[in-house]
């Protein structure tokens, strides 16, 4: 009798067949300081960002505050873009993008190869701390020289900037891709070597490959950076036809002085590309920076 009463207790503890398993969780508290704080700076982004959408959607009467439109203006889009020749506008943006990206993807991985695998020479290490320093040095300093520079060069165009993006993100780029590759074994290159691959072909097969997160950092970065620049177009960029959107929106400012809406729509078609991306993208940027960051 009492085997079989412990033998009943003992398959009644057990859980039935096909029953999902009890989770146990911790209790987490709410940090609520730290929660109001994100809050806040959610609503420095949020709220600006209605403002845009909203103001773009109203007449020129109602502009200025935040209630939503009484009749919403989808007109002031096709407005803006024919005043600031969007198209072209766009086209020069997404081509100097494009091209500046591809560029610093292969250049600027393959000098924090060389410097990441050259460290303990003191050559390459001088070199690493010199591209390190330039990014301190505030871009107004050397604003004037360089649009000189370029312009002796007759590099004032879509190919000079390309450049400038390339060379002027590379202390970045090689801060974060540095210490990626350094935290990559060296014993991979070591066997690719024994089997006859020179670093030309250690690079580009086993390397490169090995950076897809911190390639798709760097990439996403420059992306933002030369899609959004208003500043290094405005000193390099002599031909009109090949302004950027930032670029086309400054020219065209004293067109939209009265009229808010259609500014405000030119600045969302010009936002909305980058943010889409960004939108989708942001896993990479912050992962690859912490990956670079940490060995």
């Amino acid at each position: 009798m009492t085997t079989a009463t412990t033998i009943t207790s003992t398959s009644s503890a057990q859980p039935t067949a096909g029953a999902a398993p009890t989770k146990f969780r911790k209790d987490r508290r709410i940090n609520w300081w730290l929660t109001a704080v994100v809050a806040v700076f959610s609503l420095t982004i949020l709220v600006p960002l209605y403002f845009t959408v909203v103001t773009a959607l109203k007449t020129p009467a109602e502009a200025g505050t935040f209630s939503l439109p009484s009749s919403w203006q989808w007109g002031n889009f096709a407005a803006a873009s024919a005043k600031v020749d969007y198209p072209r506008a766009a086209l020069n943006s997404a081509i100097i993008t494009v091209l500046a990206v591809s560029l610093t993807l292969v250049t600027n991985t393959f000098v924090a190869y060389a410097i990441a695998r050259n460290m303990d020479k003191r050559f390459f290490r001088i070199l690493y701390y010199f591209f390190i320093a330039a990014m301190f040095v505030p871009f107004p300093v050397v604003m004037l020289p360089l649009a000189k520079q370029m312009g002796s060069w007759h590099l004032d165009n879509q190919a000079g900037l390309i450049i400038l993006y390339v060379i002027l993100g590379l202390g970045t780029n090689l801060f974060i891709a540095t210490g990626f590759i350094r935290s990559i074994p060296i014993s991979l290159e070591e066997a690719a070597r024994i089997d006859g691959a020179g670093t030309w072909r250690i690079f580009w097969k086993i390397i490169f490959p090995l950076m897809g997160p911190i390639n798709a950092t760097i990439a996403i970065m420059t992306a933002l950076w030369a899609w959004n620049d208003f500043l290094l177009p405005l000193i390099i960029l002599t031909d009109q036809s090949n302004q950027t959107i930032p670029l086309a929106q400054y020219v065209f400012s004293s067109q939209f002085a009265t009229n808010y809406p259609q500014a405000f729509a030119s600045y969302l078609m010009a936002m909305a590309p980058v943010l889409v991306v960004y939108i989708f993208a942001q896993k990479w940027v912050v992962g690859g920076v912490m990956r670079g960051a940490v060995k």
